[in-house]
């Protein structure tokens, strides 16, 4: 890409977006790893067109539905891990402590999810993996839920031998979320205690079971371009069904306590980059976008390739009340998906 002192220029600019139009919009084909990242290098004033373009893509192979989605811990805090950005690792000194969710609290949950239009419940649990009570937790609270009301149901439990992605399946789990949480070649300033590899094994054993594959990751975390880029192209090549992206929410007493929140502009290109990445993919807000977008950059992100959001709260931060989220999506004329197009 041409520059003048490291500075993308306009004519740059025009190159990605005209390259992106071509091959994304009209052929259907996600950027590679080295156009991504020209997208992450655009100025600020070609944030509106990179936008609009990504929102066409969205358009063009994802159509005009939202996917909403509710979730709960069945299994809050103590966590063995040491995910650097998680105040549920019950190795550092932050303030979420080990709790256990029981079956009707786990089913009203599943109801109210429902009532607001969601399609999606997912039961997430604070584990390295499951156990074996956790597994059979998650055999009634699923058979539960099924039987209450009509949703469906993803789980995200850590990682999974071939027994237990087996027996999920089985209970009629319809998606499993595990993230990759950033590029390979970062993981390792992450996380200590498990692999990337550890990972992308559990991934790819969901995805041959039939069920679908819900992996992200978070990004502010003190990657770089590169590896933004890079955590785009792994995803791509996983083809999950759903890319939850969160933005950094700093959280006490956890190593990235301290990191900055990402701007506004570096979020909309990221979700931008990763819209022309996946053309096809769910890309779903997630943990952060309330305190990295606020209300306007929300909206925004909206209009620039999300077509899922998370409403309410998540696991251990607060989000955006339902009604605001719904009534967003009803200001912009964008569908909630109806249950019986996800089944």
């Amino acid at each position: 890409m041409r520059q003048t002192s490291g500075v993308p220029t306009t004519t740059d600019a025009l190159d990605i977006l005209a390259t992106a139009r071509a091959q994304v919009l009209d052929e259907g084909r996600g950027l590679d790893e080295a156009q991504v990242l020209e997208v992450l290098r655009l100025p600020d004033a070609a944030l509106p067109d990179l936008l609009a373009l990504a929102h066409e893509v969205r358009l063009r192979w994802c159509g005009p539905e939202v996917e909403v989605e509710g979730i709960v811990s069945v299994k809050t805090g103590g966590c063995p891990e040491d995910c650097h950005f998680c105040s549920q690792s019950g190795l550092f000194p932050s303030p979420v402590r080990a709790a256990w969710l029981d079956i009707p609290s786990l089913v009203q949950a599943a109801v109210e999810t429902a009532a607001t239009g969601a399609t999606e419940f997912c039961i997430v649990a604070a584990v390295r993996g499951p156990d074996a009570r956790l597994m059979a937790q998650m055999r009634e609270g699923v058979a539960a839920i099924r039987a209450a009301v009509d949703i469906n149901v993803a789980a995200s439990l850590g990682m999974l031998t071939q027994e237990q992605v087996d027996d999920l399946a089985e209970m009629g789990v319809h998606r499993y979320n595990h993230n990759l949480e950033t590029a390979r070649s970062y993981f390792p300033q992450v996380v200590t205690t498990h692999t990337w590899d550890e990972r992308w094994s559990t991934l790819t054993m969901v995805r041959d079971a039939g069920m679908e594959v819900c992996c992200g990751g978070i990004v502010g975390m003190g990657e770089s371009l590169e590896q933004r880029a890079e955590l785009a192209a792994q995803l791509a090549e996983l083809t999950p069904d759903e890319v939850p992206l969160n933005f950094l929410n700093p959280r006490p007493g956890t190593p990235f306590g301290d990191l900055p929140v990402m701007s506004g502009p570096d979020a909309l290109r990221t979700i931008a980059g990763f819209r022309l990445a996946l053309p096809r993919t769910i890309l779903r807000y997630a943990g952060g976008r309330e305190i990295t977008l606020g209300d306007l950059g929300t909206r925004d992100g909206m209009l620039g390739g999300i077509n899922a959001v998370i409403v309410g709260n998540y696991l251990t931060t607060l989000g955006r009340s339902p009604e605001e989220d719904l009534a967003l999506l009803g200001d912009l004329g964008m569908p909630v998906k109806a249950l019986s197009q996800t089944l």
